[in-house]
């Protein structure tokens, strides 16, 4: 049986060069960064060519980034670091969307619920996509923190982070800005841009998983949330994860050398998924969830109405495909997609959808046959009924 994996948005294949570059480095010798002695220095070296590359990517200073475990701590470091920097200057209100991903949405309340802070969360529309006004009607004299995803991970849309970090800065606060979907996939030059914080992850470009980064702009107030040694300038303390964190520079630095041909790989692959679908289910209506030019290239959110999804995925992942509902599964129960609902779709499309991504590895081949075994187990479901 073939198998298909179509679930890149939730982690993707390590890249054969990025593999051997990390296998190079865990050959040794090793040495803890903070040595002085000369095991140290090489591993100090290792980690600054890294920061140097990943900061020159994303274009940033050297000094402007950090490196961590992943998304989920750049996520909870700039959040609680700097909206505890902005509480002492007298802002206390925090601004974030509906449709952010849960290491945002669940800290913001976990803010609110325990350390005082107001929250409000600007809704979306039916595309997912974030108003700017609603935004500048939540500001307040008193907000000091806006926090709003740059590419969703669920549906794929874009959202203004340019517009919203100009009215954030406008009103005196900071703007973080959640970027681990959508880095490699959207070139921007981060001193070009009105963010204050960003953060990345290593796993969702062909990296390791268990690094990321998180940009802080120059001389913006935050304070550090882990406290130990004096590593990533006393901001993040720690032993630095050296074999990963060139991992992670690799993998960047391929997704940007790529970057004109996979994106337009990608588009070519999506809309070709989205057309087959159709072509092949004659009795099954099959929508589109999330904008439709205003997306990321390798991220398609579809409802195949009238079939539930946790049979639909159940029935995919028999049949040697890979796929997501794009939300939590706890304890081998699905939960309705957030994002869907915050959407306000009807209930038949929040209950049928899924969420098929592609990247390295896939072809148009893979397309053209996984196709036709998706739209046989969709018509077999709803007939079943």
């Amino acid at each position: 049986m073939n198998s298909y994996y179509f679930d890149h948005a939730a982690t993707t294949p390590l890249h054969p060069e990025v593999m051997e570059r990390m296998l190079e480095l865990m050959k040794g010798p090793g040495g803890n960064a903070s040595s002085i002695h000369a095991y140290g220095r090489a591993s100090r070296n290792r980690l600054t060519r890294a920061r140097d590359l990943v900061s020159s990517r994303v274009g940033c200073r050297p000094a402007e980034l950090l490196f961590t475990s992943g998304g989920t701590e750049s996520d909870n470091l700039a959040l609680i670091g700097a909206a505890r920097a902005q509480k002492r200057l007298g802002r206390n209100h925090i601004i974030t969307s509906a449709v952010e991903h849960p290491a945002v949405l669940h800290t913001c309340q976990w803010l609110s619920r325990e350390e005082g802070f107001e929250l409000t969360v600007v809704p979306v529309d039916e595309a997912g996509a974030i108003d700017p006004q609603q935004v500048k009607d939540a500001m307040r004299p008193e907000t000091g923190l806006v926090s709003v995803m740059h590419g969703n991970n669920e549906v794929g849309t874009v959202q203004p982070i340019e517009e919203i970090g100009d009215i954030a800065h406008a009103g005196g606060a900071l703007f973080h800005v959640d970027a681990v979907q959508s880095l490699g996939w959207i070139q921007y030059r981060l001193q070009e841009l009105p963010v204050d914080f960003m953060s990345f992850s290593a796993h969702k470009i062909n990296g390791p998983q268990g690094v990321g980064a998180l940009y802080v702009r120059t001389g913006v107030p935050f304070g550090a949330v882990q406290h130990g040694g004096s590593q990533e300038r006393k901001r993040r303390a720690g032993t630095e994860n050296v074999v990963g964190i060139a991992g992670f520079a690799a993998a960047l630095d391929i997704c940007v050398n790529e970057w004109p041909d996979k994106q337009l790989f990608m588009e070519k692959l999506r809309k070709r998924w989205i057309e087959l679908i159709r072509e092949e289910l004659h009795d099954v209506e099959v929508t589109v969830n999330g904008h439709e030019t205003r997306c990321l290239p390798h991220i398609v959110n579809l409802s195949f109405i009238g079939v539930d999804t946790e049979s639909m995925l159940m029935n995919l992942d028999m049949s040697g495909i890979a796929a997501s509902s794009g939300s939590a599964c706890t304890s081998g129960s699905l939960e309705r997609s957030h994002v869907l609902e915050a959407m306000k779709l009807p209930p038949e499309r929040l209950q049928s959808a899924v969420r098929f991504s592609f990247g390295l590895g896939n072809t148009m081949e893979d397309i053209q046959n996984a196709a036709p075994l998706v739209a046989r187990i969709a018509s077999r479901i709803r007939n079943s009924k």
